[in-house]
């Protein structure tokens, strides 16, 4: 993909940084990319996702628990779970997401639907719009020369990371490590358009 413009040059330098110099990322520059997040398109604008930000001891206790619990998983699992919590330890600050559920909870009034078939419409609709709004935080975060990695191995224990968070139980979303790369990560080899689009 030859990038014409600078977002398509930021989706397509985009990379998983797992290993994070010790520098800090300056609150400005944080907040520049939880706007970003923000700006998501969610379902109905009910922007039912809720950003928890972590540093020191709080992110230290996080990294514990994930490393805890690793302990509970067979081996090949243990081992991912344990390179999450190298990266969040790397990381000088950590961003949480979680939907809040309250799409799940209104969309019954909203809509008149059946609480069985709304519950999981709406948690799906939730989902999405979360992904959304961490998607645009990895590009935003990459935009300005930061580096991010969606630890999604920790939906494996997303019950206990909620707790930790002090979360309702839910969708989890994702937990984001961003900081500057110790070193410039390899992109993956992305299959063909060819292969994976479909014209009818």
């Amino acid at each position: 993909m030859k990038a014409k413009n600078s977002t398509l040059s930021s989706i397509k330098n985009r990379r998983s940084v797992r290993v994070f110099l010790d520098k800090p990322v300056s609150n400005a520059d944080l907040q520049t990319i939880l706007e970003a997040a923000n700006q998501a398109p969610s379902a109905h604008n009910q922007q039912s996702w809720r950003f928890i930000i972590l540093r020191g001891e709080k992110k230290s206790d996080l990294v514990s628990l994930i490393s805890t619990k690793a302990g509970n998983f067979p081996k090949p699992t243990s081992v991912l779970l344990r390179l999450a919590s190298r990266s969040i330890a790397s990381a000088p600050v950590v961003v949480a997401v979680a939907n809040t559920g309250e799409l799940i909870l209104r969309g019954t009034e909203l809509f008149k639907v059946d609480k069985n078939i709304a519950s999981d419409f709406f948690r799906i609709m939730e989902i999405q719009s979360s992904a959304a709004a961490v998607q645009n935080l990895l590009i935003a975060a990459t935009s300005m020369g930061l580096g991010t990695v969606w630890l999604g191995v920790l939906v494996l224990i997303k019950k206990d990371i909620l707790r930790f968070l002090g979360e309702p139980e839910g969708e989890f979303m994702a937990v984001v490590p961003v900081g500057y790369a110790a070193r410039p990560p390899a992109g993956p080899k992305k299959q063909p358009l060819a292969v994976v689009a479909k014209y009818l």
